[in-house]
């Protein structure tokens, strides 16, 4: 009651402030869907009043603060963010309204509508009444085509067979539009180049009849353009692989498949840019057809820009057909590029240094859009702690080379259109590490895969790897790192299977593309399955004894995990999103194994994880490093061979770029089978609710063109390495403070 008063206040004399409007709807008993016309209506409604929060004009009490003389800094900001200019009873035209509200009953069928309003006033307040009576609305008794000149006529007509019209349908000025649209679509299509909806036109008779029917007719405007309706074939393509605007006359062309391809050079071999092109000479103009070719195009690598123009040949029109020129403008990415990164490095188990990377690209290495990307990086760490732990240090050297093919390389083909709407690319891999952690062990790894990874519409995408080769060699290990390896056996058990070789494969639905909808999902799924292929071929070195591939132990496992996302998008322009997340993951290990590899495990805690926890320190269940006094201090990380997580987080606008967001975490991991080294209490239980570690926390993102700098401060609120009825303590004086690329989920 104060804040209205303090509000009521501000309202000039002789003004009122407007609070909305209301509809009362009286309808003829033959109406159907009262409810959904009501709301129809009232989205015409002008002006909107004053929006409140709580029941409160926020907005409009910002806007009277601002109006003192010399407002404050804060004032002047609540005003440019939420302020509103308030909208009074003088602001609202009753009879244009009225004439709007009419105009959209009819456009509804229903045709001699009545409508008036009144004022409801109050002392400082008022509102509108609205009151509606709606008769029978026209409904439509024969829908037809009238006569239309060749080739044209037999289109549409054809295409009206499966129309929406059917007989007593009420009348509907929006349906109208749409069915205009939708023969327009068809049309072009069907080659219709010059065609345009607004070339159809709709007629309504009712001279027939004396109870609210009408016939519907369907004509051409008068004056339609001749090149409008009749179809065009593409006579001529043009490709032009290296196009650049300064220099692209006088270029050579070479004919591949009935396409014409110019370039000085051979920039693009045309047999391997050729599949990308859907376009073909003699065939009829088809938008999807473009479509598809320039999106196809685009997803190789190679070009920033893809262009495709359309030109009207200089012939008559004849036999009732148009002739085109397809010209496609491809401009290349720049060829090479260095890429260097400098990294400074801090970890949960008070590792920290810097790292280097540099990175080579070449794009379209043997001109056929192959990307080649070499990648190096040097990284030292050292920890940063007190006690025997001091001095311990890690070098990192890695190598990784990548090529990938925008085609299948296969010992088989496929047919033309079995990837109707992309290409799948073929990416091979070889990768070497080299890490020496003093006082401790040295490791040599390498990894060698080859895939497939395509697009099956716009959401799908699907990934498969039918090689993925792993290969670890422990070497130049201390008595320490042994003493270690006695008390921990699983870890011992992950080190001695040093080759992993399997397949995997990967599903993904993904709707996050912008903030057009209001409903966004995303689904992952991914299948991890190794060894069952060599198996065929190892051999049992001694019983009980793993088998040996090639005199190496390998792993066999399967490992599966999913990845559900939902955001929910609200306010204007959606800018402000609710978004929400579960994974699910397990790791299964057999065979040749009792362990799943350690790079194979689940981690839990991070900052795309549980945040109030560091990374790779949450968990396994309700082990608590402080309490073992058999640990040898936090130098491996804590994992186990399943992981729930489950994320909700808030995000809004703050200022410009700056966003803000309120987040809650909750996750951990747990191993099927207890491991001694956690003292049993890693074992993952039917109480597994009781032990999830949980957080919440305040981001800032900087949002710069869909990049991301993320900052989150999270605290721990219930934490369950510690005793039972200690767990639930909002420790919001032990914050964590993540730092990241991109959003969480």
């Amino acid at each position: 009651m104060l804040y209205s008063c303090s509000i009521q206040k501000y309202i000039p004399e002789g003004e009122r402030l407007y609070t909305g409007a209301k509809i009362n709807l009286k309808a003829d008993s033959s109406v159907q869907k009262v409810s959904e016309l009501k709301a129809d209506l009232e989205t015409v409604l002008r002006p909107e009043p004053n929006s409140k929060f709580l029941g409160m004009h926020l907005g409009l009490y910002y806007y009277y603060k601002n109006q003192k003389e010399n407002p404050n800094f804060i004032n002047r900001w609540l005003y440019k963010k939420f302020g509103q200019k308030p909208v009074y009873q003088s602001d609202v035209e009753v009879y244009d309204m009225e004439e709007i509200l009419r105009n959209r009953l009819e456009n509804h069928g229903f045709f001699y509508s009545r409508v008036a309003s009144s004022f409801k006033e109050k002392k400082k307040k008022a509102s509108v009444i609205y009151n509606l009576n709606v008769p029978a609305p026209y409904k439509m008794e024969t829908y037809q085509v009238d006569r239309m000149v060749s080739p044209i006529y037999a289109e549409v007509k054809e295409l009206s067979k499966s129309s929406i019209f059917k007989k007593n349908m009420r009348f509907d000025l929006q349906n109208l539009k749409l069915e205009r649209q939708r023969l327009d679509a068809a049309l072009k299509k069907k080659g219709y180049y010059n065609f345009n909806d607004s070339f159809l036109l709709f007629e309504a008779d009712t001279n027939q009849y004396k109870n609210k029917r009408f016939d519907l007719f369907l004509k051409l405007k008068a004056g339609v353009p001749e090149k409008a309706i009749v179809p065009y074939k593409i006579k001529r393509i043009n490709i032009y692989p290296d196009y650049d605007i300064k220099d692209s006359a006088n270029t050579k062309a070479v004919r591949y498949k009935e396409k014409s391809y110019h370039q000085d050079s051979v920039y693009f071999k045309p047999k391997y840019l050729d599949e990308f092109i859907t376009l073909k000479e003699g065939e009829f103009y088809n938008p999807i057809t473009s479509k598809n070719t320039a999106r196809r195009l685009s997803e190789i690598g190679a070009y920033k820009y893809v262009n495709i123009q359309y030109k009207e040949l200089d012939t008559s029109l004849t036999n009732q057909m148009g002739a085109l020129e397809a010209n496609i403008f491809l401009s290349p990415l720049t060829k090479r590029a260095i890429r260097a990164e400098l990294q400074a490095v801090t970890k949960s188990n008070n590792f920290a240094g810097p790292k280097l990377g540099l990175t080579y690209s070449n794009r379209n290495l043997f001109k056929g859009g192959e990307t080649l990307n070499v990648s190096s990086n040097i990284g030292y760490e050292t920890q940063i702690s007190s006690g025997d732990n001091l001095g311990l240090s890690s070098i990192e050297l890695g190598l990784k080379t990548e090529l990938i093919f925008p085609r299948v390389i296969a010992p088989f083909s496929f047919k033309e259109d079995f990837f109707e709407y992309s290409i799948p690319k073929t990416k091979t891999s070889l990768s070497a590490t080299y890490l020496s952690r003093s006082k401790l062990y040295t490791l040599l790894s390498g990894n060698l895969f080859f895939g497939y990874v395509w697009n099956a519409n716009r959401y799908i995408t699907y990934e498969i790897n039918p090689i993925s080769v792993n290969y670890t060699r422990l070497s130049n290990t201390t008595a320490k790192f042994k003493e270690i390896l006695e008390n921990n056996p699983f870890l011992q058990r992950s080190f001695d299977q040093q080759f992993i070789s399997g397949l995997t494969f990967s599903f993904t639905y993904n709707e996050m593309l912008g903030k057009n909808k209001t409903h966004q999902f995303f689904a992952n799924s991914t299948l991890d399955v190794a060894g069952n292929s060599i198996s065929l071929f190892a051999k049992e070195t001694a019983a009980g004894k793993p088998k040996e591939f090639l005199g190496l132990q390998f792993a066999q496992y399967a490992k599966a995990d999913v990845d559900f996302r939902y955001h929910y998008n609200f306010g204007r322009n959606n800018e402000q999103t609710i978004a929400t997340r579960l994974f699910a993951g397990y790791g299964y290990a057999y065979g040749n194994s009792d362990v799943v590899p350690f790079v194979k495990q689940y981690f839990s805690g991070g900052p795309y994880s549980v945040r109030a926890f560091n990374i790779r320190s949450l968990g396994p269940g309700t082990y608590n490093e402080d309490e073992d006094l058999n640990t040898n201090g936090t130098f491996f990380d804590k994992t186990g061979n399943i992981r729930l997580e489950a994320n909700i987080e808030y995000r809004f606008p703050i200022y410009s770029f700056l966003k803000g967001a309120v987040f809650a975490d909750a996750g951990n991991v747990w191993n099927s089978e207890a491991n001694p080294a956690f003292n049993g209490k890693d074992k993952f239980t039917s109480n597994f609710i009781n032990e999830l570690g949980m957080g919440a926390g305040l981001g800032l993102r900087v949002d710069v063109q869909g990049f991301v700098i993320r900052f989150d401060l999270a605290a721990p609120f219930h934490d369950p390495s510690f005793k039972k009825g200690e767990r639930w303590n909002f420790r919001i004086n032990e914050p964590v403070l993540n730092f990241a690329i991109g959003y969480s989920f």
